[in-house]
Formats: structure tokens, sequence, C-alpha cells
């Protein structure tokens, strides 16, 4: 056990030395949730030890047996022409392990080209696929770790790019406790064929953690998702921000106090969540206090970074709905659908079986 923690906590450490704390990164759209009940918990990494195979779309760490057989799909309707959808399948290869093949597809829509005098040129798309194949493993009976090879494809008119990117997860999860807790390396990579011929850019990558416990003796559970751990300065205070209070009387800025930085930089890497869990639905709701400083509006209250949503789950068959609050007017609603096979093959057994005892 020993031996397991010290080289995954040494792989982190190597990990995070290819971080980029600046500049620009490509294939943002890694960063999208793909998981209706990963939205309604604030749109990072979900750490929970169940049989929902949508959550693999963000913790590889956990792809298990409980998953082999299990389909998952997922759309949702973003801004604007832009919609994007996500399908993943679980299966085991005998000896090799369980492995969850994923495929994702951002559509931007259709565009009318011109030229430099406006003349029309045609009609173009723009989209992104990301095709991943991942694989978890359970070391002990508390501990498992996780990876995704990703392989991803930009296509906006003429230009195009082809790169690679890997995801890195290690779980601890005691369910006697109801407790589980993952540390994430994420979008580790770049492009290997660029935009811009000679300019390589980076994926977006991120270090996560995220911390779930379901209640003893009530039906909650509560979430705590920390984002971008390799980094501190998360806002933003130069003299454009039209948030800063200004002196009238000397016509000059007035800054945040250090204390106020310093807190409004540590909750802007918290996300907060919660799920109410009954037998087969749960209601969950967020608050990501990052999406709400970035996205709120001046002299007007904001429901930016609030996000919520339900799950129904039937015998193998789960139904997710959630929306994520950017601005006024603007959530987008996202849904999932996902089946396990191994169990609706035994629920329909087992009803066999009842009905056969029946006639007899």
């Amino acid at each position: 056990m020993r031996k397991y923690i010290f080289i995954t906590t040494l792989l982190f450490s190597c990990l995070t030395a290819f971080a980029q704390t600046g500049g620009r990164s490509v294939y943002n759209f890694l960063d999208f949730n793909y998981s209706s009940r990963a939205t309604a918990l604030g749109g990072a990494l979900v750490s929970v030890h169940d049989d929902d195979p949508t959550l693999l779309f963000v913790n590889p760490s956990y792809i298990s047996l409980r998953h082999r057989n299990a389909l998952a799909l997922n759309f949702t309707n973003y801004f604007g022409r832009t919609n994007y959808a996500s399908a993943l399948y679980g299966f085991q290869i005998p000896k090799a392990g369980t492995f969850a093949a994923e495929l994702r597809y951002v559509g931007y829509g259709t565009f009318r080209g011109t030229d430099e005098a406006g003349m029309e040129t045609g009609n173009f798309s723009a989209n992104d696929v990301a095709l991943t194949l991942g694989w978890g493993r359970e070391l002990s009976p508390h501990f498992s770790i996780g990876a995704d090879l990703r392989l991803i494809f930009c296509g906006y008119e003429q230009y195009n790019s082809f790169g690679l990117a890997v995801d890195v997860a290690g779980s601890y999860f005691n369910d006697d406790k109801r407790l589980s807790l993952t540390l994430l390396a994420k979008n580790i990579g770049s492009e290997l064929k660029p935009f811009v011929p000679g300019q390589y850019e980076h994926a977006p990558f991120d270090l996560q953690f995220a911390l779930s416990q379901r209640l003893a003796h009530v039906p909650f559970r509560y979430h705590i998702m920390l984002h971008h751990l390799y980094r501190w300065n998360m806002n933003y205070y130069g003299s454009q921000n039209p948030f800063l209070e200004v002196d009238a009387a000397t016509n000059t800025i007035v800054y945040p106090s250090k204390a106020k930085q310093f807190f409004d930089n540590m909750f802007r890497h918290i996300n907060f969540g919660l799920e109410l869990e009954f037998k087969y639905f749960s209601l969950m709701a967020a608050y990501n206090h990052n999406v709400h400083q970035e996205m709120k509006v001046m002299a007007r209250r904001s429901m930016a970074g609030f996000s919520y949503g339900f799950m129904l789950n039937i015998k193998g068959v789960r139904f997710g709905f959630a929306r994520q609050q950017y601005a006024i007017g603007a959530a987008p609603n996202s849904v999932s659908l996902s089946l396990n096979f191994e169990e609706l093959s035994k629920n329909h057994k087992e009803r066999q079986a009842r009905k056969l005892q029946r006639q007899g």
C-alpha cells in the first residue's frame, strides 16, 4: 500500500512540473461539462464511488467492473448555435482490466465565409472532436488509480489541429464511512500538428482535488472540489476592472485590501456542492465562486456561478438534467442518459424467475 501511495505521489509531483501558469492554451472544449451530474455540482472534478458511468467523463480512477457493459450519453445545448455531446461505453478485456471508450463532439454551427473585400466565399463549419480510451484499477479495498489517453482533432474552415492529452487520477474511498477523495492531473498534453506551423500550444492543464461524503443519518452528500491547485492568482485587479471603486476626491482607483484579495482568490479555487439523495431520485446544487466573479454584472444581482439539477436512478437506468448559470439569461441545459446492461439483464432474469415461480 505504501508503495502505491509513494508512486502516485511521485507521479503527480512530476506532472505538475509541466503545468503552464500563463500563456495560451488550445483545446479548451476539453473543459466543457460532459456529465449533467458534474454540471449540477459545479462543473469540476466529482469524487463519488458508485456505479454512475457519467462520472467517468471526469474521473478515470473509478473505472471498474461495476461499469462493465455500461453506456453513458450526454447532450448540452450551449450558447448560440453551439451544441456538444459525448458518449462513453465501459467494457472489460480479460487479463488487461476495465476500460471506458469515450467520444466527444462540439459543433459550433455553420458560418458564412467572406474574403477581405466582403465577397462571399461559401459556408463553412467549425467543430472539435476528442476520442478517449480510459483505464482504471483498484489496487486495494480503499485505493484506485486510472488514466485517460485522448486523441484530439479541431477543424475550423481550412485551419485544423491534431493533438494528444492524458489525464491521471488516484482515489481513496471508504464505503463504510461513505467517504471518497480524488486527485486528478487533467489535460497533460499539447498539439502534435498545430494550427500555425511551428507554434505548438499546450492543452488546458489543471490539477484538481475533490472530496465527497454522505452523512450517516440524513440523505445528504456534500462535495468540496478544488481546481487550479498549481496557480494561486485567479483574479484580475487591473486598472480596466469595471468593479473597482474610484476615489471621487482624487480620481484614483481604490484597490481591495490584501485580505479581501486573499479570500477572494482562495474561494475562486473552491466549488461547493450538495446532493439530496433518495432511493430512486436525487437533487443537486452547487456554487462556483470563480464563475460568479468572472460573469457577474454591475448594478444587478446575478445567479452566475450557481448550478442545479436532478437525477433519476431506476434499476440500471439513469436520467439526469442540469443547468449552470453563467450570466443573466445564459444557462445552458445539459441532459444525460446512462444504461447499465449488466444490471438490466440481472433485473430481467429476476423478473423471469419470479414469473416462473408464480406460474409454478
